[in-house]
């Protein structure tokens, strides 16, 4: 709604109420008029109050009209005002926008003269850094080369010695094989051998368990070792162990394996079988019951060997065993004899605990003496304390009656009186 409308509005309302005002101010008059002349007078005021409500609008009127001058020539100076504020502000913006635009290309140029600057300077200093750090690569390269040169150098030829060395060795080793061939080509030396081979192992496992070259029967025969063990009856029990290499059928059964030569492997399977049984023979005359264990052992020098014949297919192994004749080989002879010392040690415990137990009885009896000395000792200190508590009522009851009686002076004493000393009395 615009002011002029507001004004015409309010105007409009005052004369309204002023209308209102006359028709109630007619009516009182009317109403209290008793003759012509009131109604001559409310007429002369009917009039003039229509003239000057006709005065007051058409006042109100010309108002209005000025107002209305007024309002459109202030829209029209606002309208005015605004198109030329509006005028200023855009070309204040303009302006502006020409010198940021103007301020932008400087940066710009300036930015960009200082990056190339930049990159300039920047190229500068890694070409430098770059002939910098070539210089030095090659400087540490050509010394490592250098060095590593040296150390291969040095290396190489620790090599040529350490080979001028292995050649020496492996002169000597063959040396060595020949020497061992031959010694393990003499039945006799061979035989000293396993049985050598044979005493480490019982040294290591079960030592000073065992003797050497026993014979069960107090004859010319006698076994290479023998192991002792503890019987119930306190003798002791001993388990006959030879040892046996039969080297030449065992390298027969090895050379046909390697040529792949069926039937020869075959003959000398059954030749080492052969000559198997018959150690076995041999061995089994050592058992000779209560002496010895009902069974002895065959020891194999080599896994090799014993691998052979525990994996006969003709069940040599378990042939072996119904005769009484166990094969071992070093491992298997290592663990037995292992497991025989767990046994032994088991023994010297229950032996040992069996001596505490006898200690222990001993010491029992001698504390059960003890505690009867021990009462004895106290009845003879409970009758001395009962004696020392008669003699000290006794030496109350002497001194509470010589209580009265007159002290002499040391003089007149006896001289042994005179010059002993006189007692404490409690």
């Amino acid at each position: 709604m615009t002011p002029f409308e507001i004004i015409t509005l309010v105007l409009a309302a005052a004369a309204l109420l002023a209308a209102v005002v006359c028709v109630v101010l007619l009516l009182g008059l009317k109403k209290n008029a008793g003759d012509n002349g009131m109604a001559e007078e409310f007429r002369r005021n009917r009039e003039e109050q229509a003239a000057g409500l006709r005065a007051f609008s058409r006042e109100t009127n010309e108002r209005l009209d000025r107002m209305q001058t007024a309002v459109n020539d202030s829209a029209r100076n606002e309208l005015e005002s605004r198109a030329a504020l509006s005028e200023k502000i855009t070309r204040s913006l303009q302006e502006i926008s020409d010198r940021e635009q103007q301020s932008s290309a400087r940066q710009m140029k300036f930015l960009g003269d200082s990056l190339a600057k930049m990159q300039e300077s920047n190229e500068k200093k890694l070409e430098e850094m770059r002939a910098t750090v070539d210089e030095k690569l090659t400087a540490t390269l050509t010394t490592r080369l250098d060095s590593s040169f040296k150390t291969v150098s040095e290396q190489l030829q620790n090599v040529y010695t350490s080979l001028g060395e292995m050649k020496e060795l492996s002169q000597g080793v063959t040396t060595n094989v020949s020497t061992l061939n031959k010694v393990l080509t003499n039945v006799k030396v061979r035989g000293s051998w396993a049985e050598v081979q044979l005493e480490g192992i019982l040294d290591q496992t079960i030592p000073g368990r065992y003797v050497k070259n026993y014979s069960p029967k107090n004859n010319g025969e006698r076994v290479e070792f023998a192991v002792r063990f503890p019987s119930s009856s306190g003798e002791e029990i001993y388990l006959p162990i030879d040892s046996k290499f039969p080297m030449e059928d065992y390298i027969r059964v090895c050379d046909a394996a390697d040529r792949g030569d069926v039937a020869a492997l075959q003959a000398a399977r059954k030749a080492l079988a052969d000559r198997v049984k018959s150690e076995a023979k041999d061995v089994k005359k050592y058992i000779f019951v209560p002496k010895t264990t009902p069974f002895a052992i065959l020891y194999l020098a080599t896994e090799g060997l014993y691998a052979e014949i525990s994996s006969s297919k003709d069940g040599l192994a378990e042939a072996l065993q119904a005769q009484n004749v166990m094969i071992a080989g070093p491992t298997t002879i290592t663990a037995m004899l292992t497991s025989f010392a767990m046994g032994f040690r088991a023994i010297d415990i229950n032996e040992k605990a069996d001596e505490i137990r006898k200690l222990l009885g001993a010491a029992k009896t001698q504390y059960d003496k003890f505690g009867d000395v021990l009462e004895k000792a106290r009845k003879k200190i409970s009758e001395a304390g009962t004696a020392l508590d008669d003699a000290r009522d006794r030496n109350r009851l002497i001194q509470k009656t010589l209580r009265n009686v007159e002290a002499v002076p040391a003089e007149g004493v006896l001289p042994e009186l005179a010059g002993g000393e006189t007692p404490d009395v409690e």
